[in-house]
């Protein structure tokens, strides 16, 4: 059936992926609307000809969800129910080439930098005087806040400087007007995120400079947590952690990614560090924050990847006792140094190491949180579901993290985007029960 084409536009953006991804949705969303295009933000209602699919190619479970999403609005299209598919983000940006010729349904494809192309396509103007004005698709109180592009790291495993390119920094006053719009808006949570956060600053300032952008960030009023995530701990600029010390709305909380325990496999993994030093850097980021909450996340089954380095990694867990982590399976990624070595540990035995290295986190995050019961907390209420308003402290991001369980109560009202002040009643491994002081 042949999709009638006599309809105003109207776009359903679907984003798949990381917060970067959300990110980047928000912004074309806001130039949309801008341009008197109707937008939404994966709507089922079925009402919108146009699709606008912003992909993720990360790992293989990431880029099949990205193709099978694709695929099944390539079927909506030959159904007559939408008349144009259009793809971007980094599965597009890294094999559009490859899936051209297979997946003739979608009507062009463009890479992570081309929205400007991507706009004039929708017959839409790219306005450069909205430079990081979105369209939120979280929830009102808080927003992802992206302060640089691309990556100029060589991790042996990653893709993602061959999908986003070379380090960008995004000046520092835009940053900050972009967090002062966002504070009119309502915003009361900016989430810090970049490919690596640490890296900001060396391509327009010749220096690290995080440190100065979250202190000038933390004096934007009505900002009331800034929240840091993806940084790179080599060469890990410390004054960054003075700050987070010396600003009551900079949260006691850092998202870390680590990768893993075993210096064997750091080495092997080009990240620049050892487990010695990875130790002490974190030892002396709790010496001078007590209490900070460190997330991290780890790969298993590298190549190369022995039982013992394994077990050298379990143990180093256990020593360290990481406030949040997650961990995932390795993926060989062509064009990758990583790609060169033999892809050696079975896909069974990945599974299996994750699953250990998740079951003896699971053990830790229980007994942290046990450990709370009885105490207060700030929270942030996000939602309310099910008889509970549902919130998150400072050692909490959205989606990844614990959430605080609230019973509704006849005599305390709280509204989304409230904070309260919440004593802790019960603890399971990653969730905790409150009730308003």
């Amino acid at each position: 059936m042949k999709a009638r084409t006599h309809k105003p536009t109207k776009v359903n953006v679907v984003t798949l992926g990381c917060s970067k991804n959300t990110f980047d949705s928000e912004i074309l969303m806001a130039q949309l609307k801008a341009n008197g295009v109707s937008v939404d933000h994966e709507s089922d209602s079925g009402e919108h000809n146009v699709v606008v699919i912003n992909t993720c190619g990360f790992i293989d479970n990431a880029k099949q969800e990205s193709i099978d999403t694709i695929l099944s609005y390539a079927k909506a299209k030959d159904a007559g129910l939408v008349e144009k598919v259009y793809v971007t983000g980094c599965l597009s940006q890294r094999y559009a080439p490859e899936l051209k010729d297979g997946i003739p349904q979608i009507d062009a494809w463009f890479g992570t930098r081309d929205l400007p192309r991507l706009l004039k396509t929708l017959k839409a103007d790219y306005k450069k005087e909205l430079v990081g004005e979105r369209l939120l698709t979280t929830p009102a109180h808080y927003a992802y806040f992206k302060i640089s592009e691309g990556c100029d790291r060589k991790c042996s495993f990653c893709a993602i400087p061959l999908m986003r390119g070379g380090h960008v920094s995004t000046p520092m006053e835009q940053l900050v007007s972009n967090a002062q719009g966002l504070a009119r808006q309502g915003v009361k949570e900016l989430i810090l995120i970049a490919q690596d956060l640490t890296y900001y600053g060396l391509d327009i300032y010749k220096k690290r400079n995080v440190d100065e952008l979250v202190a000038r960030l933390s004096d934007v009023e009505g900002i009331d947590w800034i929240r840091l995530h993806y940084a790179f701990p080599s060469g890990f600029p410390m004054g960054l952690i003075d700050v987070m010390r010396e600003r009551r709305n900079v949260c006691n909380y850092l998202d870390m990614p680590l990768q893993h325990g075993s210096t064997e496999m750091l080495k092997r993994m080009r990240r620049g560090i050892t487990q010695e030093k990875t130790e002490a850097l974190v030892d002396t980021i709790r010496d001078k924050v007590p209490g900070i909450a460190i997330r991290t996340t780890l790969i298993a089954g590298f190549p190369g990847e022995t039982q013992a380095d394994h077990d050298d990694n379990l143990r180093w867990i256990e020593r360290m006792r990481f406030d949040r982590l997650g961990a995932f399976t390795y993926s060989h990624e062509e064009d990758t140094h990583a790609h060169t070595m033999a892809d050696d540990v079975p896909a069974d035995v990945k599974e299996q190491r994750v699953q250990e290295i998740m079951e003896l986190q699971g053990g830790i995050s229980l007994e942290l949180n046990q450990a709370k019961v009885g105490r207060t907390y700030k929270v942030l209420v996000d939602k309310a579901e099910n008889g509970h308003w549902i919130a998150r402290s400072e050692y909490d991001s959205p989606e990844v993290d614990n959430e605080v369980l609230i019973p509704f109560n006849d005599e305390m009202h709280l509204r989304v985007g409230d904070f309260a002040e919440v004593r802790i009643t019960e603890a399971r491994e990653h969730e905790l029960m409150g009730e308003v002081v």
